[in-house]
């Protein structure tokens, strides 16, 4: 009997035990909450809370799990990013350039003067989204000079969930329309892997491009993880079509499921290069900026504190001394400038027209008043990667070369349309940034750093046309959003324990009486290429490192770095240095700067320029690897720069075997880059040609003697490189089936990367043309077999022929 009682009560313990499992298992989510909101997402699984019987007859009611819900009452959110614009470049803040959306959203809702970002795209986006300083995020600088230490490899760790992620496990529908510069561009191919894209980062829907600018009028998008195909409109302009698409999924969303609220993160990647605009709205700047940047500066100054967005106080900083004065310029330069800056407004103002088109459908929804609207223009300061003198190709910036202006001149007429990837000069950069000193890339002076900012929300915003002075950085959006949405930032999330949020909520700023509010931000370093900064309650202290003008670094000394101080409670521009009069203070930033730095993963310091573009110097990941041949067939488009071969400083040999059903087909059989540089192997007429893009400054083609006859054939086109370092020339030779049929010379080649976002397409042209002699797609007639690259195949040099068509095209 004894031994009876003890099992009966040995199973009643397990009964007991089990029941508490469940209960802990069933309610994980609430134990684990905090506000409402799970801490470690996602939730447990469903367990079923009745009773279970041997049939349903005999059981509790049946239950679904439903579905995240968001915390009620939680706005929609709509999140808009410019790229490359200065504090003083649009109307809103006292620029010239007309922003009427900006304009309209600042008169209902606030103005914020004191927000910051990182001084350059990737890492400021990736502040942006996570809530963590950019080198805590993995992302030092662009995905485009990754390396391999933890601060620096530009792969967003799994420990930086982003807000995208945990909105949608909190019951928000989520979008990212337009750039995305945060993916490792060795990710950004067919093959994946696609964790890393925008899906993978935890947004429901993607539509834009996966790199850090993008061709305005031939862009390669991607919806989700599928190429775009290219548009047949010949009015067609990247912007528009992105709005369309934000505007589309926002009503489809509303529409389906009106009470749950949305996430939409919109990215047009405008104002970055290439200055690309409608030609009507080029048209209505024409003698705008015939005054020249220093008086613009004066200009947008006085405007700016007639608006009340700096202090009356504020001091106009000077000119750099390497810059020069509008006034040294003679007729030609000046003509080539002004217009170049009004094809830069035209693409400022459109864009600005276009997100005006997304508003105007957000405040048509049922719940339009309970929508925060945060338009945050620009990502950096305005770019001077145009160089002294202007651009009209920036792959020549990001290959080391500087470029004239007698040359721009010559096709002054044709910025803005699709032939160049034009850029203005530095002077316009600084110019825009007005009041402050230097530009994109300089994070150290607010020229870098210091964007625009305005927040709408009828619902919670009654400051109408209110000014926020408060300190911000770009890390504190992800945290307002959490507290604004009544959600708790998981400590687990996936699987991952996550970092701690770095930034700090400013939605005390939102009420009425939050004018004088003292700011919460209290400590934020800055660093970028070197150029550092830190921010320490209401004191700045800066080093600057290389202009931002020159891509070419030089030995460098972090020791040495002259560093500045400014009281920029009082001194709003950084124009009253006080190192000389305050060493001390100085000296106690500068060590916290250290402390700050080894905190975030900002070591260690690297100053390097643009050889860091070269991955394969760099190291990076590359799904190329070791392999030395590589083999690609026809409707192969759109394959990124870093996951084509690298076919710079080396010899390689191109193999084609294609069929042709008669001796006149035409069409591209391979391209590699675009318009800004790169090669492509086609056929006009059936006679091959292969056409060398030297960073659009010349074209060099090597036309066949003869036509093709049908049937098959092997085409090779063997390409000797001289050696002796970067960017030297070589000889090509085009063979048929082992006849030689043409040959020729490349006195140059392209040292660091034909382009950033067009790699390798077989069969069609995708993108932008290498060749203007060619209407796009230019798709292949004939039959494409495979197309295969063999890198550093070493054979004779082969002797030219007298009767090759070889020349050069200007672009």
């Amino acid at each position: 009997m004894k031994k009876r009682i003890i099992e009966v009560v040995c199973r009643n313990q397990y009964k007991i035990v089990l029941i508490i499992m469940f209960m802990i298992i069933g309610t994980g989510g609430v134990l684990a909450q905090e506000n409402g909101t799970p801490q470690v997402l996602p939730r447990p699984d469903f367990h079923f809370p009745g009773n279970v019987g041997r049939t349903y007859l005999e059981s509790d009611p049946p239950q679904f799990p439903q579905p995240a819900k968001a915390p009620k009452g939680a706005p929609n959110i709509v999140l808009i990013l410019l790229d490359d614009a200065g504090f003083g470049q649009f109307s809103t803040f006292g620029g010239g350039v007309p922003s009427p959306t900006m304009d309209n959203l600042a008169a209902e809702g606030l103005r914020f003067n004191r927000f910051h970002t990182t001084a350059l795209c990737s890492p400021t986006r990736a502040s942006l989204i996570t809530g963590r300083n950019h080198h805590s995020a993995s992302f030092a600088g662009i995905t485009e000079v990754a390396t391999g230490y933890e601060g620096y490899t530009c792969i967003l760790p799994k420990s930086c969930g982003t807000v995208g992620e945990v909105l949608s496990q909190n019951g928000y529908t989520t979008a990212w329309i337009g750039k995305n510069h945060n993916t490792p561009p060795w990710e950004l191919s067919s093959a994946g892997p696609f964790d890393h894209w925008a899906n993978g980062l935890g947004f429901d829907y993607f539509y834009g491009f996966n790199s850090g600018d993008m061709n305005h009028w031939n862009p390669v998008l991607f919806e989700n993880r599928n190429l775009v195909p290219a548009s047949s409109d010949p009015n067609y302009y990247m912007t528009t079509d992105l709005a369309d698409h934000a505007i589309s999924w926002m009503q489809k969303t509303k529409s389906i499921a009106p009470d749950k609220p949305f996430f939409l993160y919109v990215a047009p990647g405008a104002t970055h290069a290439p200055h690309h605009a409608p030609a009507d709205w080029i048209a209505k700047f024409k003698g705008k900026f015939d005054m020249g940047w220093d008086r613009y500066r004066e200009e947008a100054f006085e405007r700016q504190k007639k608006l009340g967005v700096i202090p009356a106080s504020t001091k106009l900083t000077p000119r750099p001394e390497s810059l020069p004065a509008w006034e040294s310029l003679n007729a030609d330069q000046k003509k080539l400038y002004a217009h170049m800056m009004e094809v830069f407004a035209a693409y400022g103002a459109f864009c600005d027209d276009q997100m005006g088109r997304i508003i105007r459908a957000v405040k048509e929804l049922p719940d339009a008043d309970n929508t925060m609207i945060v338009y945050i223009a620009g990502d950096n300061g305005a770019s001077a990667e145009g160089g002294i003198e202007g651009s009209v190709n920036e792959m020549l910036f990001f290959n080391g070369f500087p470029e004239k202006w007698q040359d721009n001149l010559k096709v002054i007429d044709e910025l803005g349309g699709p032939k160049h990837y034009n850029h203005f000069t530095s002077a316009w950069a600084w110019a825009m940034n007005t009041p402050f000193q230097w530009t994109k890339q300089v994070s150290s002076h607010f020229g870098g750093t210091r964007n625009p900012m305005i927040i709408d929300w009828p619902e919670r915003i009654k400051d109408k046309g209110g000014l926020r002075n408060q300190f911000m950085h770009v890390i504190d959006i992800v945290p307002t959003i959490y507290e604004v949405c009544g959600i708790t930032p998981p400590t687990e999330l996936n699987g991952i324990k996550q970092k701690p949020i770095e930034g700090t909520s400013f939605a005390y700023t939102f009420p009425k009486d939050s004018t004088q509010a003292k700011g919460h931000h209290k400590v934020q370093y800055f660093e970028m290429g070197c150029t550092r900064g830190l921010y320490s309650n209401g004191w700045m202290a800066s080093a600057t490192a290389f202009v931002p003008w020159n891509p070419n670094r030089e030995s460098f000394d972090p020791d040495k770095q002259k560093w500045e101080l400014y009281n920029i409670d009082e001194d709003f521009s950084q124009a009253n240095d006080l190192a000389v009069k305050q060493p001390e203070k100085l000296r106690q930033l500068q060590d916290l700067w250290w402390v700050e730095a080894a905190k975030y993963n900002v070591l260690p310091l690297d100053w390097r320029g643009s050889i860091r573009m070269n991955s394969e110097l760099m190291g990076r990941p590359t799904l190329v690897g070791d392999r030395k041949t590589m083999t690609y067939y026809d409707g192969t488009n759109g394959l990124p720069d870093a996951a084509a071969p690298s076919m710079l400083n080396k010899s390689w040999t191109i193999t084609a075997d294609i069929e042709l059903n008669n001796a006149s087909e035409n069409g591209v059989i391979i391209t590699h880059g675009g318009m800004q540089a790169g090669y492509g192997l086609y056929l006009r007429d059936g006679k091959p040609t292969f056409v060398y893009n030297y960073l659009a400054l010349d074209r060099t083609s090597i036309v066949a003697t003869e036509a093709l006859p049908k049937g098959k054939h092997k085409l090779i086109v063997d390409f000797r490189y001289d050696g002796g370092g970067m960017g030297k020339g070589g000889t090509i030779t085009i063979t048929d089936s082992g006849k030689k049929i043409g040959s020729g010379r490349l006195e140059k080649t392209v040292p660091v990367q034909f382009s950033i976002i067009e790699g390798i397409d077989v069969g069609k042209d995708g993108g932008s043309p290498v060749d203007w002699t060619y209407k796009m797609p230019f798709k292949f007639s004939g039959k494409i077999e495979k197309v295969t690259i063999d890198l550093g195949v070493d054979t004779k040099k082969p002797e030219p022929i007298q009767s090759v068509k070889t020349g050069k095209r200007k672009s």
